[in-house]
């Protein structure tokens, strides 16, 4: 969420900043019932502030034998007022707090100004793209030959945007998110968490998947829970509330989930293959951190996550994200891609984000540090970040293509074989 005292002192800074999102907001409107809104709480406290005074007449009145009666029902009177006044207050911030809800972030300053993902840019390329003396497959033949991939019984199971892995496919996924785990926890240095795969709407408002994605949530019928749809969520949240001791800064958590997304309107869902689905496992890692220190972070954190790929073998690009295509809660997002040779492309397997205070507002996450004199300092905000750490299925594509042979099989990366039992080549079942 803004700050709405910065926008109320700088709006076109605000205006500026989100046009280079391509974002018009009614600015005029928001501060327009800001004001409205300051102006009944002015009202109130003086209704409130002569309804004291009247009060305290009361009993002057009552030992000159005045009219206490009178005195009595305009002391009432005032108090009515003010909290018509208060209700109608409560009623208006209400509403500015809903719209506040869907304005996005602001980009930061070195985030480059594009309408759209064409803007992007390249800010560096790992290793270099795999070759082959045949043409190579695309996971959604490849895997399939091999037995460890069935689409159409997903179908059948769930319909469309849904992968059943088997044998090798199911235990080569599972090294994987187990690998990525163990490596930010034993070499990176984060806290692994089990969290819930079932939030409130309102852990859904911290990160700031409600009001805006509503659409893209699977919801239970009977119970107010939501599915999450990364980590990211659940695991920024578990802070929310607390005032945290700047000692105790950055907080570096890591968990792998599952993550369910309805993928509403996205182009290709259900086409071929498992590159978007509705259930896949993810491996998040969150920061919460102080604010001078989050840009610097964003670099640890994309760097944790390329470290997965390069160990991998994985030919990957850089992409930073320009204005237009930064997500709704986004400050500034770095994208990792892979190369995936069956489809000649490449495909997104980390986002990695920092949101400055954005979704520290909304989940009320804060942080205390020592003032100058040594004492404890007034509570402020922090800032967040995350990134994925890395995402399935779309390594399991990336790793499935690049290390294909001729006669179909597959090498297993080295630094998966431990958690394969030494397997060296999945081949058909």
């Amino acid at each position: 969420m803004i700050d709405l005292a910065a926008l109320r002192a700088d709006p076109d800074f605000f205006k500026q900043a989100w046009a280079a999102r391509g974002v018009t907001v009614d600015l005029a409107g928001l501060l327009q019932a800001d004001e409205g809104i300051r102006l009944q709480k002015h009202s109130a406290e003086q209704k409130k502030a002569e309804q004291n005074q009247a009060s305290k007449n009361i009993a002057t009145l009552a030992k000159a034998g005045g009219d206490v009666a009178s005195a009595k029902e305009a002391a009432r009177r005032l108090g009515d007022e003010a909290a018509v006044i208060d209700r109608d207050r409560e009623q208006a911030e209400a509403a500015l707090h809903q719209q506040l809800l869907v304005l996005p972030n602001l980009c930061l300053p070195s985030v480059p100004v594009g309408p759209d993902a064409s803007a992007n840019r390249v800010a560096g390329e790992w290793g270099t793209k795999p070759t082959f003396a045949f043409t190579p497959k695309a996971h959604w033949d490849l895997g399939p030959a091999l037995g460890i991939m069935d689409f159409e019984r997903a179908t059948k199971l769930s319909g469309s945007g849904f992968v059943v892995l088997a044998g090798a496919g199911a235990r080569l996924a599972r090294a994987l998110g187990q690998w990525f785990l163990d490596t930010h926890v034993d070499v990176h240095g984060y806290t692994e968490l089990a969290v819930p795969y079932l939030v409130t709407a309102q852990t859904m408002q911290g990160t700031g998947q409600l009001p805006k994605f509503a659409d893209q949530l699977f919801a239970c019928k009977d119970d107010p829970l939501l599915l999450i749809p990364t980590a990211e969520v659940p695991v920024t949240n578990l802070h929310a509330g607390e005032i945290l001791d700047a000692k105790d800064l950055p907080k570096r958590y890591t968990a792998l989930t599952p993550c369910f997304r309805r993928e509403a309107g996205a182009a290709g869902l259900g086409t071929r293959g498992m590159t978007r689905v509705h259930q896949f496992d993810k491996v998040e890692i969150v920061w919460l951190t102080r604010p001078e220190h989050s840009e610097a972070d964003l670099l640890t954190v994309r760097g944790h996550a390329e470290s997965l790929l390069q160990q991998l073998g994985l030919h990957y690009r850089i992409l930073e994200l320009c204005t237009g295509d930064t997500g709704f809660g986004s400050a500034k997002t770095y994208d990792l891609e892979v190369w995936s040779p069956g489809t000649n492309g490449w495909l997104e397997v980390s986002s990695c984000s920092t949101f400055g205070d954005f979704q520290a507002r909304r989940a009320n996450l804060r942080f205390r540090a020592p003032g100058a004199d040594g004492k404890a300092g007034k509570p402020q905000f922090l800032h967040t970040l995350n990134g994925s750490g890395l995402a399935l299925p779309r390594c399991l594509i990336a790793v499935l293509e690049a290390y294909q042979q001729a006669d179909g099989s597959v090498l297993v990366p080295p630094v998966l074989r431990p958690y394969l039992g030494g397997l060296e080549r999945i081949i058909a079942r």
